[in-house]
């Protein structure tokens, strides 16, 4: 998976309480909070429960669920059921998957179909070109480009729902879903707490936050909503319930080259980050909406944006753009 960026303008767990631990809220609940490393960020939760036995066994049922799904996603990690199915490409083979593979590269080639292809799983040889760039600070070559581009594009992907298999069409071909994951993954974890009565609970991968019902007494979840510019104060709360916000941005990770600042969020047709600072907070009924739609937009930008969103019931998006040194402000409803 591809690391995530925590936003300290996204404050999902408000009043810093993400220790491990409990706080009382009411005689028949309490609340819990854990965190961890996952998908190379943080995993952070906190939901309310009757008691400590019942909330160790359901986030240790939350823990598992998560490395299981990091085992079939993760195109860094060797012996992955993606990276597997990768190998295949240009093979002509039908791979059988598991349901969760098959489930997660169901949304993300419907919402490629969607997007026009502002959003690609079958990205993976131009993130990883693009990953080496900014990792080791040297821009990729235009052969290199040409050439990863060559095994990209989400209509190469084919699935087969009666047997549950999937086929690259074209060698070179790799699927990367990190723009997608998390969010899936935050879906899963809630369901995994629903299983255990636990009806009140905010769960956060990296910045990908999905809340169900509020805490007791309280009309929702507190999160904040800043400015987009690192340290920045600025923010503006809402409440979240029922619903996932995610952001996107590049305040942290870019590549510098000949003067010129580009994203590590990457346009999956040219092959490169994006060449101006655009960052997408996107409000949506479920985890890997937000998720993948902050991508979505980020590389639309804002006039093609305002268009896509209507193809996306549910969702709502503030996106802020920096071209020609002026920064524009766009959102579609209040969150």
């Amino acid at each position: 998976m591809s690391a995530r960026l925590s936003f300290c303008f996204l404050l999902a767990f408000a009043m810093a309480m993400l220790l491990p631990g409990l706080v009382m809220a009411q005689p028949d609940l309490a609340r819990f909070s854990f965190r961890r490393g996952l998908m190379g960020t943080q995993f952070n939760v906190i939901f309310y429960a009757p008691d400590s036995l019942i909330a160790h066994r359901a986030y240790a049922a939350v823990s598992v669920r998560m490395d299981s799904l990091n085992q079939v996603m993760s195109d860094y990690m060797d012996g992955s059921e993606i990276n597997r199915v990768s190998a295949t490409a240009g093979s002509g083979k039908w791979v059988p998957v598991s349901t969760d593979l098959f489930n997660v590269l169901g949304k993300a080639q419907t919402i490629a179909h969607l997007s026009n292809g502002h959003f690609d799983p079958t990205v993976g040889p131009l993130s990883l070109l693009w990953r080496r760039a900014v990792r080791r600070k040297e821009f990729p070559t235009a052969k290199e480009r040409r050439q990863a581009r060559r095994s990209v594009g989400y209509r190469l992907l084919e699935l087969d729902i009666t047997t549950r298999s999937v086929r690259l069409r074209r060698a070179g071909m790799r699927l990367d879903v990190g723009g997608i994951g998390q969010g899936f993954a935050v879906d899963e974890a809630l369901m995994v707490l629903g299983r255990f009565g636990i009806r009140s609970a905010l769960v956060d991968i990296g910045g990908d936050i999905l809340a169900s019902d509020p805490p007791p007494g309280s009309a929702g979840w507190r999160v904040g909503i800043g400015s987009g510019k690192a340290g920045d104060a600025d923010t503006t709360t809402i409440l979240l319930r029922n619903a996932a916000i995610t952001t996107s941005g590049d305040t942290y990770r870019f590549l510098e080259h000949n003067g010129r600042r580009y994203s590590h969020i990457m346009n999956p047709r040219s092959g490169l980050g994006l060449k101006h600072f655009v960052q997408a907070t996107v409000f949506a009924p479920d985890g890997y909406h937000a998720d993948a739609l902050t991508k979505v937009f980020s590389v639309a930008g804002m006039r093609k944006s305002r268009r896509l969103l209507r193809r996306f019931p549910g969702a709502k998006l503030l996106l802020l753009e920096n071209k020609r040194g002026r920064l524009h402000k766009w959102q579609s409803t209040p969150f």
